[in-house]
């Protein structure tokens, strides 16, 4: 828990999310969480983020979030501001999914959050559209390139989910 706090603090902190404006930002210390660095030109854009909300829209809000983090550090593919980003993710996707502001996942530069994402799995992202695995207690459990479909990434999320329900069924 003490490791996903260090994350919550720097989503309400020093990243001021676009979602923290309409109060949607999650408690992400009881969610599986799925941490993306997304872009909007990318050859990748359009099947991930198609994908990114059907899933939030199948397994979230209440157990699962996707946690969408625009980066312009890959081929300078996230170019527009803050504002644009998430109109265009909103409008030509649906993203219902917490959108933050424009941040470094690599690197000197990277934030503090995708630090924590890279020194608990080993993986720094090389491209657009690395995913990050979290579970409930901050956990990081597994990370995957931008080549790895949500699809294929969809099971592991629901076992997770699963364990959740399964969880809060046994303590009533």
């Amino acid at each position: 828990i003490q490791k996903l706090e260090k994350i919550k603090q720097h989503k309400a902190h020093n990243l001021h999310p676009l979602a923290l404006k309409r109060g949607i930002l999650c408690d992400a210390t009881k969610k599986v969480s799925l941490v993306v660095n997304v872009a909007s030109e990318c050859g990748f854009t359009d099947s991930h983020y198609k994908a990114l909300q059907q899933l939030q829209k199948d397994l979230g809000p209440y157990h699962f979030n996707v946690l969408a983090f625009p980066c312009n550090q890959f081929g300078q593919q996230e170019p527009d501001t803050n504002k644009e980003i998430e109109s265009f993710a909103r409008k030509t996707y649906g993203a219902s999914f917490p959108m933050f502001s424009k941040v470094a996942v690599s690197g000197a530069g990277a934030i503090p959050a995708f630090k924590y994402l890279i020194d608990s799995t080993g993986e720094e992202p090389t491209w657009n559209f690395w995913k990050y695995l979290v579970d409930p207690n901050g956990k990081v459990v597994k990370a995957w390139d931008s080549t790895v479909s949500v699809e294929e990434i969809r099971p592991h999320v629901t076992e997770l989910v699963r364990k959740i329900i399964l969880k809060k069924k046994d303590e009533l």
